[in-house]
């Protein structure tokens, strides 16, 4: 199958990706990439993928070829970045998205998977699932017709810790938290971007507005979005000595007052509306902003 058909853009990126792969292989790069597109159905499974593409007794090779994409998942996914960083000109911040996606899988002998919290039970009301979780770094992009899509870049795959002693140990695998992978992925996407020299944002739920991936992200100077927990101990934003004479010892972090979130939420004063784009819908939603630590 061929990829004559495909926006030159798409084309180029094709052949970038392909560059890091070894010769012999790359053209299979464009037959999985294009059956990716083109595959029907819920469930876009490989299978689906080689189906859609058109590949025939060959297709073991290109199970056996997926192993080798995996391993360069890194530098696939980093060109793929830089290149349409590149080609996609703008002056605006650049926002990022993290969350952690379980994926069902089923049978006993899967490698990685366990059980895990399931984020949408359905009306069965399940409250576990058993699968994979990946933590997922999208990129998100404001599209002229569709709003607000959010583009998957990469995602690494969390372990429990209780399941890591069942995976072989010439995967030499070690646990690691969610938090730290998402630390990583964002330093990741940070130092691809830095070129650019357009600022840096990324947007996260409540579980990862913890230290360990907000000191990652200061580090690399991106400003997290994220949700505070309702018992948050926040304060006031600490005042500069009178006549701007230094005290000694370390200048402080907290201000003195104490901030409640219940009552900041009560009081009538402070609000205003704004419009957003939720679920392909403008909603309007009111607001009140404040600065605190």
């Amino acid at each position: 199958m061929i990829v004559a058909c495909l926006p030159l853009l798409l084309q180029e990126l094709i052949a970038g990706m392909a560059s890091f792969l070894h010769q012999r292989l790359a053209h299979r790069l464009a037959q999985l990439l294009l059956g990716a597109l083109l595959a029907q159905g819920r469930r876009r499974t490989v299978t689906a993928w080689l189906r859609a593409a058109g590949i025939g007794p060959d297709w073991p090779a290109y199970y056996y070829f997926l192993a080798a994409l995996g391993r360069r998942a890194g530098l696939l996914a980093g060109f793929l970045l830089q290149g349409a960083v590149l080609r996609l000109a703008g002056a605006g911040p650049l926002l990022f998205a993290l969350d952690d996606s379980p994926t069902k899988r089923f049978g006993p002998h899967v490698q990685g998977a366990g059980r895990h919290h399931n984020p949408t039970p359905g009306p069965a009301g399940q409250p576990f699932l058993y699968g994979h979780v990946w933590v997922t770094l999208a990129w998100v992009v404001q599209h002229p017709l569709w709003g607000a899509l959010g583009l998957p870049l990469r995602a690494l795959l969390y372990v429990r810790a209780k399941d890591v002693p069942a995976i072989p140990r010439r995967q030499c695998w070690a646990f690691r938290t969610k938090l730290e992978l998402a630390a990583d992925l964002i330093a990741w996407a940070t130092g691809l971007v830095r070129f650019s020299g357009r600022a840096v944002r990324a947007v996260v739920d409540g579980f990862y507005a913890k230290r360990p991936f907000l000191k990652a992200a200061a580090r690399a100077g991106v400003v997290v979005i994220g949700r505070l927990r309702r018992d948050a101990g926040l304060r006031t934003v600490p005042v500069p000595p009178r006549g701007g004479r230094r005290r000694r010892g370390r200048p402080p972090t907290y201000g003195p007052g104490r901030i409640s979130l219940a009552k900041r939420a009560g009081q009538k004063r402070g609000w205003h509306e704004v419009e957003v784009r939720q679920y392909g819908q403008v909603r309007v939603k009111r607001v009140k902003t404040f600065e605190a630590t």
